[in-house]
């Protein structure tokens, strides 16, 4: 009895301290919009926008908790791609596709992307506009700028949301996003909005926050043009690998045209050596139990929406389904999920102990890291992909 006691009061005192650190923290968030203003107009805002703009702004106590509990991600990408290309997604993308082709269709002459490409980054960003977020971006952003952990990068992205109201393409009222500030249909933060969104409506707005998704996906097709897209380029295709395959090819930096890869024995998953669609890298998400891809240019440019690997296969193969292309053929390893930081840590300090440098112990896996993979796992007999999985690290412990 004493015992529960104890640990119900505790829990009190320690929600009520994080509590009163909040409203502590609250406290000064007055002040810190009375010295942002003057470097706001210093920065060209005028007053009477950011007078508007900040009539009703709040201390989003949330947005910092969210910010400061971030999980690594860890998921197993093949759990990530089930729910990227899941049936409904799929399905769903195509039958935007078709509402919107006529839209979609003048974007793609304009810009050159893809239709389905477009399509799945609008899936992968917002679910086709169902979760376009709802949080005041003013508030939000001027929270994070004043309390977060990255508060220069957050006043950037502040004076730029301010920006966008000054020029009238949506009302402040209407003006809302994330909790981490990306805006809109396919989830602009607002630096890039300033240098990238477009009027494809011709109202005079560049509207991505509207029902109609038309700026939001031409702003995603100009961006993606921006960063060298090339229509009718694969981002990757799946391929087969021979038996005794020399993994230290999956290099990013090796890159060879498909009839040099078919050479090597890197065939189309038909048998087929690959089109020639320009020269592709090697890569093997999950090492040697997983899928194989040669990869083009194209997914070099997803990359410049968001750089993580899941990311960029999750869109291109949302992508390529919708289009009307089949699931992948290999199965992705399910029970393999991506290391902890620390988790990294250790295996970099293993490795290098080990006799394996792995050019420094910081927690990323870079060249030098998948180098020293490969190195150990070809010295033990594995097929050195040079995968930094959780089953190399407890073979190592």
């Amino acid at each position: 009895m004493f015992r529960r006691q104890f640990m119900t009061t505790a829990v009190g005192l320690i929600a009520a301290s994080a509590a009163g650190m909040a409203q502590a923290n609250a406290a000064g968030f007055p002040n810190w919009i009375a010295g942002f203003r003057s470097r706001a107009l210093a920065a060209g805002i005028s007053s009477g926008t950011f007078d508007a703009a900040f009539a009703n702004a709040q201390y989003l106590q949330d947005s910092i908790d969210r910010d400061r509990n971030q999980a690594e991600f860890v998921k197993p990408l093949g759990e990530y791609m089930a729910t990227a290309a899941s049936n409904d997604r799929v399905s769903n993308g195509r039958s935007k596709l078709q509402e919107y082709a006529d839209t979609l269709g003048r974007i793609e002459q304009t810009y050159s992307v893809d239709a389905h490409v477009v399509t799945a980054v609008w899936g992968m960003e917002s679910n086709y506009g169902a979760r376009r977020g709802d949080t005041p971006l003013i508030s939000t952003l001027a929270t994070l700028a004043y309390d977060g952990r990255r508060g220069s990068f957050f006043e950037q992205q502040l004076i730029a949301a301010l920006g966008i109201l000054q020029r009238g393409d949506v009302a402040p009222q209407n003006i809302t996003g994330s909790w981490a500030g990306a805006m809109g249909h396919t989830q602009f933060i607002p630096t890039s909005y300033e240098a990238y969104a477009v009027d494809f409506t011709g109202d005079g707005r560049r509207d991505i926050w509207a029902d109609d998704p038309t700026d939001a996906l031409a702003s995603t097709a100009a961006y993606l043009s921006r960063f060298g897209w090339n229509r009718g380029q694969p981002w990757g295709v799946e391929v087969r690998l021979p038996q005794g395959f020399d993994y230290a090819q999956t290099a990013r930096a090796v890159r060879r045209t498909p009839d040099q890869w078919g050479r090597q024995g890197v065939v189309g998953v038909d048998g087929s050596v690959v089109p020639n669609y320009g020269e592709a890298s090697l890569i093997t998400p999950t090492g040697a139990g997983g899928p194989a891809f040669l990869v083009f240019r194209n997914y070099d440019v997803i990359s410049r929406y968001n750089n993580a690997q899941a990311y960029i296969i999750g869109v291109g193969h949302l992508g390529d389904r919708i289009r009307g292309m089949d699931p992948l053929q290999a199965a992705w390893p399910m029970q393999e999920r991506g290391l902890l930081r620390a988790e990294r840590v250790e295996l970099q300090q293993r490795l290098t102990n080990a006799g394996f440098s792995t050019g420094g112990i910081d927690g990323r896996i870079g060249p030098n890291s998948e180098a020293a993979i490969k190195a150990y796992q070809r010295s033990v007999g594995l097929p050195a992909d040079g995968y930094a999985s959780l089953s190399l690290l407890e073979r190592l412990r």
